[in-house]
This record gives C-alpha cells, sequence and structure tokens, in this order.
C-alpha cells in the first residue's frame, strides 16, 4: 500500500514538474529576445537573422538536442535566388538576387520508434529594415514569427525534460518563409515523406484567440484527422482548439506546414491571432509590448497536450491528399 502511493505521489509531482516547464520566464525569455531591435528584424540572409540563429542554436545545444544525421551542424545550409514580387517588400533593403541561407534543426531521439518523425516547426524571419523610413524603421515581427519560434525552443526543452517521446521530434527553424516558404521548400525535398508521420507549425501565437483564452485555431482541419485527434486529447482539459475561421484567406496554403502538406504529410499550423483585429501584421508596430505573453504560455501548453498521444506513438494522424 505504501509502494502505491510513493508511485502516485511521484506520478503527480512529476506531472507537476513538468508542466511548469512551460512558464512566462521562459517564454519571455526567448520571446524578447528573439524580437528585440538587435535582431533587425531577421530578414533572410542578414545580420540580424544570423544573431538569432546563433540563438537557436545555442538553446537547442543547452536543452541537448542532437544535430540531424544528414548535418554536422544545427543548421541546414543552402542556397537561393530571389523572385522579387512587385510593392511587396517595398523599401526593405535586399542586397543581391541569390543569398545564402539556413534552416535550424535540432532533434529529439525516440525511444521505441526512432525512424518514426514528428516535425514541430516555426519560421524564424521576418521583414528585415526599411532604410527609407523615418522613425521606427525595423519590423521586428514579434507576433510574426518570434512568437512561434519561441513556442518551439520551449517545446524542445519541454519534450526532452518529459523524456516519453516515443517517435523522434525534429523541431525546426524554418529560414525565408517571407520571401515565399523558401526554408521549407526546400527542407522537404531533402526528407523521405513516408517517415513523418506529421507536422505542426507555430504561426503568430502571441494575441488572443477569437474563441478566447486557452483556445486556438488550426488550419486545414478537415484534411486529415489530426486535429480531432488533438481535441481528443484536450477533451478532459481547459484548453479547446477549433478549425481555421479564416477559410476564405487560403492560410492553410501559406505557411510552412503546406510544403510538407504537398508531401502527404498531416500538417498543419496552428495560430491564435485573430486576422480581423491585427492592425500590426507586416508592420513595424508588430513589437513585443503589442504581445500577451500568457497567450503564448497557454497555447504552447494546449500544442504539447494536444499533440502527445501523436509524440508517444499511441495514434498516427490520416495523410492529406491534396
Amino acid at each position: 500500500m505504501i509502494n502505491k502511493l510513493l508511485v502516485i505521489v511521484f506520478i503527480t509531482l512529476s506531472s507537476c514538474s513538468n508542466d511548469t516547464i512551460i512558464n512566462e520566464r521562459l517564454v519571455n525569455k526567448h520571446l524578447s529576445t528573439l524580437s528585440d531591435d538587435k535582431m533587425e528584424g531577421r530578414r533572410a540572409g542578414s545580420e540580424g537573422i544570423e544573431r538569432a540563429a546563433k540563438y537557436i542554436e545555442s538553446e537547442f545545444e543547452r536543452i541537448g538536442l542532437t544535430k540531424h544525421d544528414t548535418l554536422n551542424s544545427y543548421r541546414q545550409n543552402f542556397n537561393f535566388k530571389k523572385k522579387r514580387r512587385p510593392n511587396y517588400y517595398r523599401n526593405v533593403y535586399l542586397k543581391s538576387n541569390e543569398m545564402s541561407v539556413y534552416n535550424v534543426i535540432g532533434v529529439l531521439k525516440g525511444k521505441s520508434l526512432p525512424n518514426e518523425y514528428i516535425i514541430i516547426s516555426a519560421h524564424y524571419d521576418h521583414l528585415g529594415i526599411d532604410h527609407e523610413k523615418e522613425g521606427d524603421n525595423i519590423y521586428n515581427g514579434a507576433n510574426d514569427n518570434a512568437s512561434g519560434t519561441t513556442a518551439v525552443l520551449v517545446l524542445a526543452e519541454y519534450f526532452k525534460k518529459l523524456d516519453n517521446n516515443e517517435r523522434s521530434i525534429v523541431f525546426v527553424a524554418f529560414t525565408a518563409e517571407e520571401f515565399g516558404l523558401v526554408g521549407s521548400r526546400y527542407f522537404g525535398k531533402q526528407i523521405n515523406p513516408n517517415d513523418i508521420v506529421a507536422g505542426i507549425n507555430i504561426e503568430m501565437i502571441g494575441k488572443e484567440s477569437p474563441y478566447g483564452q486557452k483556445t486556438a485555431w488550426i488550419t486545414g482541419f478537415d484534411r486529415s484527422d489530426f486535429g480531432e485527434i488533438i481535441q481528443k486529447n484536450l477533451s478532459n482539459t481547459n484548453y479547446e482548439v477549433f478549425p481555421d475561421p479564416y477559410i476564405k484567406e487560403k492560410l492553410f496554403f501559406r505557411s510552412d506546414n503546406a510544403a510538407l502538406a504537398k508531401l502527404g504529410i498531416p500538417a498543419h499550423t496552428f495560430s491564435t491571432t485573430p486576422m480581423e483585429k491585427d492592425s500590426d501584421y507586416h508592420r513595424v508596430s508588430d513589437e513585443y509590448k503589442t504581445l500577451d505573453i500568457f497567450t503564448i504560455k497557454e497555447t504552447t501548453k494546449l500544442i504539447a497536450k494536444g499533440i502527445l498521444s501523436v509524440i508517444q506513438g499511441k495514434d498516427t494522424p490520416t495523410r492529406i491528399e491534396l
């Protein structure tokens, strides 16, 4: 009887300890660093994004993630040629047509199913600096997408300490999303889609969801049963996830999940931002001070709880057909 009580107490304390890993202090640390003026708006190919990449690498190393089997470092380096879209970047300074860029990747090996992979991702780039603008000319991209990158870093630490992932988890900070999903498309060409069980992409989670606190919405809800699995896992919690309310915006195809979904992978994007009310999107006003740390923390907890059965190998989402 005493032994049983000790086991129950141990499990309870472990659960509480794991839950407190996702806390406002850690969220604040990552978000304030990534959205700081020193990062110069994290434009792909800039000195600012180099600083951001170094920070992400240092956190992956501190947490104890391993490097991907195909890489010698946490970086996946490649070159690409930009295609200018008229009026899109306006005064944001672009140096050349060819850029050397890099995704940042860390791996947490699975215990019993190490060759089955879950991708947890967010893009860490933004728009950079408007050199012709007076006053504040740095596009800090706090919500878009320092908030999502923050969640990736926090989830990496959470699952590392939880230490019960049967499947391998690949944590990816994608580059050059703002140039047209460049980083995720390159990443998708380097993988075997059949090895990837699911993709969780995180984008703009710094503002309270239109559905209220402790809720989020996911894109492409009806394209696989992943959303239903997440809803099931959250059924006895204070968290809820809803289908994307902005269907006309075609957001499923506008974030980095799309590059994986086109390969048949059940990859979806989590977000909270009420798009119709967001006056900071792609503006210099998208800054740290405009975001809600509580929302980022709770959304990260929602994701952690919602995907746990997939991480543990108990559920496998259906594939996507486009």
